[in-house]
């Protein structure tokens, strides 16, 4: 794993997610009432771009069809089968990092 950054605190008001794109991969980085959270970006229901959707009481809900995960575990509210990643997350300096996979490691 590697610690890479993929945002900054000012990007991230309150209760919001985007969509970071690193090396061909999507994560979604959001701030679940204060805490700052890392998850693949990639709803596993129909590829739905998670960092695109909305962060309620914790949860980012995918865009595509509400489908709900849960950003500390990554576990869906849907089916329990279909949890997504969820990556450490540090944040120094405003600057959010995420300890993310390292390739042919």
């Amino acid at each position: 794993m590697a610690w890479t950054k993929l945002a900054t605190l000012g990007e991230l008001p309150n209760d919001t997610v985007i969509e970071v794109e690193h090396e061909g991969s999507l994560y979604a980085i959001c701030n679940a009432d204060g805490e700052i959270r890392a998850m693949s970006g990639v709803c596993p229901h129909e590829g739905g771009p998670l960092g695109q959707g909305t962060v309620i009481r914790g949860m980012v809900v995918c865009p595509y069809h509400m489908w709900e995960f849960d950003s500390r575990s990554g576990a869906c509210l849907v089916d329990d089968r279909m949890g997504v990643p969820i990556y450490r997350v540090k944040v120094e300096d405003r600057n959010v990092l995420v300890d993310l996979p390292v390739e042919n490691a």
